[in-house]
């Protein structure tokens, strides 16, 4: 046990041995979280004796599971099964693929990713003769979410009854929606929402099913839990229902994707849905300097939805975080340029070591243009995703044949390289599956005879297909795969095609393969290894080539490096636009979060910068608040931002300022004695009109905060 406590502080020690009831730990940047949830993991096996098949721990990204069960395998032995280490989505799966056929659904259901929902509707339109367009796929796509955000829909796609008949559809868009989910429903496919959803109505019309595995799971831990939905705190919080422990690690200083339903409300509030919990806070940094912290701590402090903390650290003093002012986005890049060569030159610093980041992709035109000038290379993050491109997602489709013969990847490759099965042959075969009710697969091994499918290379294909399916589990997926690519001729077409770019992604992918089954270490399914493919983000992709980093914040969430750039610090574009146009304190919050985030990337030293002209639109660039929010001591000011223009600036923010004044306060005077639900008893000190707050003295707390007046959890103490 000595050496699962071994290096850890005295938080991080508290949390490990930490394992019964509801436990929250506010773990702020760079603090060794994922160091902290690792152990305890192991603790939890080791020294109390639990089977790792009866603990769930939670993460964002495949990338964050890999890793985590990579460690705990180093800490515990390689032989246990640590499959529970998983996302929401592959957790989903994982019950789906037990008890989905209650649903009438197949244990082999197909789950589809954002390119399989748009080869539906492309088949939609096609059948209904509409034009293709992109930005009508992205609205129905929209619509469908919407459609999702609930699990009503699931019962029409799992009754017996099965859709709404097409007299009922009122519009257009509402037709295409039920013959999506018509589509859907007949390759048995799931998306993302499904997922989720699916297990939900699994879990309220089987209780014996939630049963099930709330008996299983006597430890729940969750990461990254500032990130949570409803839904997904919904699904945590049931599964703990049961044996009540319940582990969630998060930050809500880095809560930067509300707008896509994460509440960081679930780990602030932890207390107020879990009454009996206890509260550990890891506020150790490992990976800034004293310098950048200070940054990061006085921005950070204005927000008021946050539970309250100064980030701190034993790590050597270094410089302090430079602020340049440009008189133009050319000055602005050229700045950071000239900044980029003096760190190799002077700090030996590789291109690997710095990383540009930014709130939004067009904001990387003009310091690629720069970097292009100066010979640097870069790489930009979030730009074609490359299980996007279409070569991957050829050989992907090869395995999903394989494992499923699903219709979608079927219609993909059954005429890649050509074999003479066109839109006209396609269409017989859609005819005969629609009439016996048959996968597109089984009814051309069934008709392969038929006269329309004479003088194609319908035969050669099954054989292969039939092949592969039998030796599927005698072989490594790198094996089937490499197998499939040549035999199918898949690989000498892209050879013919002289693009030597697309033979070195399928070299990458197979690559990518051998080390998943390296380091996993274990036999992998076909369909569990497809699985971590259709939930994949960019996020988990590493680069290794020696390049400067471009990225938004966004991307850059989790990730460290020594030398940050963030650019583009201009009001209107951090904060955006959106956000001050609607005045929301709650949007305004957000973004400073993103910013946190950006500052709190840095490792050895932080660049902030930013420049005047005009946006696009005429709109005159001033310097973002934020800057103004951070302690000027923090900082050194480089670039001249003339007296005259600071003034504008502090009366254009100023014109944006007060967010949501015109909602009701609670209108509490100066000296009520107050309740907080995270700070307890206190009483009201001051009040800052300008800024729209309470100045509180907390009891417990040694300092007094600024509590916004539009908080409605504050209650008067009688």
């Amino acid at each position: 046990m000595e050496e699962l406590l071994e290096g850890l502080n005295e938080a991080q020690k508290e949390a490990v041995t930490s394992t019964e009831g509801h436990i929250r730990v506010v773990a702020g940047a760079g603090s060794g979280k994922t160091r902290a949830l690792t152990h305890r993991y192991a603790f939890i096996v080791e020294a109390l004796g639990i089977e790792p098949s009866n603990i769930l721990c939670v993460t964002f990204t495949n990338k964050a599971s890999h890793e985590m069960r990579r460690r705990v395998k180093r800490l515990i032995g390689g032989e246990q099964d640590t499959g529970y280490i998983t996302t929401y989505h592959g957790f989903c799966v994982r019950v789906l693929r037990e008890d989905i056929h209650r649903l009438f659904y197949p244990k082999n259901f197909v789950i589809m990713d954002v390119e399989d929902q748009k080869a539906v509707l492309r088949e939609i339109f096609e059948d209904l003769g509409l034009k293709l367009n992109d930005k009508t796929f992205k609205r129905l796509l929209d619509k469908i979410g919407m459609l999702k955000g609930n699990t009503h829909y699931v019962q029409q796609m799992v009754s017996r009854g099965g859709m709404v008949p097409e007299d009922e559809v009122e519009d257009l868009d509402s037709k295409i929606i039920q013959l999506y989910l018509k589509k859907q429903k007949r390759v048995f496919g799931l998306d993302f929402d499904d997922l989720i959803n699916f297990t939900f109505v699994l879990f309220s019309m089987y209780p014996e099913v939630l049963e099930k595995w709330q008996d299983r799971l006597f430890y729940i831990q969750v990461d990254e839990f500032q990130d949570s939905n409803s839904k997904q705190f919904e699904l945590i919080r049931m599964l703990a229902e049961k044996h009540g422990n319940l582990f969630v690690v998060g930050d809500p200083d880095q809560t930067i994707y509300e707008w896509r339903g994460a509440d960081p409300k679930f780990i602030v509030d932890f207390h107020d849905f879990f009454p009996d919990s206890t509260s550990i806070y890891l506020n150790k940094n490992y990976r800034s300097t004293p310098e950048i912290l200070t940054v990061g701590n006085s921005l950070i402090r204005h927000n008021y939805l946050r539970v309250d903390k100064d980030m701190v650290t034993d790590n050597t003093n270094g410089v302090k975080a430079l602020h340049y002012h440009g008189e133009d986005e050319q000055e602005e890049a050229k700045w950071v340029v000239r900044k980029i060569k003096q760190l190799m030159k002077e700090k030996a610093a590789s291109y690997n070591d710095i990383a540009i980041l930014y709130r939004a992709n067009y904001l990387s035109r003009f310091i690629e243009q720069a970097l292009i000038k100066e010979n640097i290379d870069y790489t930009i993050y979030g730009g074609f995703k490359f299980f996007d491109r279409m070569e991957v997602k050829d050989a992907i489709a090869h395995l999903r044949m394989i494992a499923f013969a699903d219709d979608l990847s079927f219609t993909r490759i059954i005429n890649v390289p050509k074999r003479q099965i066109g839109k006209k042959r396609m269409q017989v075969l859609r005819e005969l599956a629609e009439t016996e009710n048959l996968s597109f697969y089984e009814t051309l091994k069934k008709h392969i005879d038929h006269p329309g499918f004479q003088r194609t290379q319908a035969k050669q294909f099954i054989e292969v297909m039939e092949s592969l399916r039998q030796k599927r589990d005698r072989i490594k997926i790198s094996e089937l795969l490499q197998e499939a690519l040549q035999r199918s001729g898949y690989e000498a077409y892209i050879r013919e095609d002289g693009d030597q770019e697309r033979l070195d992604n399928l070299t990458e992918l197979l690559h990518s393969i051998v080390q998943y089954e390296q380091t996993l270490g274990e036999d992998i399914e076909l369909e569990e290894y497809l699985q971590m493919l259709t939930l994949y983000t960019e996020h988990d992709r590493d680069t290794q080539t020696d390049t400067v980093k471009l990225m938004t914040i966004h991307t850059a969430k989790g990730l460290e490096f020594p030398y940050v750039f963030f650019i583009g610090l201009t009001e209107s574009i951090i904060p955006n636009i959106r956000t001050l146009r609607d005045r929301k304190e709650r949007g305004l919050e957000e973004e400073r979060r993103l910013a946190y985030v950006a500052v709190t990337r840095a490792e050895k030293e932080l660049y902030l910068t930013e420049s005047e002209g005009f946006q696009s639109g005429g709109m005159k660039k001033y310097p973002s608040r934020f800057l103004f929010e951070i302690d000027e001591e923090s900082y050194e000011r480089i670039g001249k931002l003339d007296k005259a223009f600071e003034e504008e600036a502090k009366e254009y923010i100023q014109s944006y300022a007060r967010h949501e004044s015109h909602e009701k306060t609670n209108g509490f005077k100066i000296g009520t004695q107050v309740k907080h639900p995270v700070f307890g008893t206190g009483k009201i000190d001051d009040i800052d009109e300008n800024k729209n707050v309470y100045v509180i003295f907390f009891e417990k707390l040694k300092a007094p905060r600024p509590i916004s007046r539009n908080f409605k959890k504050l209650e008067q103490i009688d």
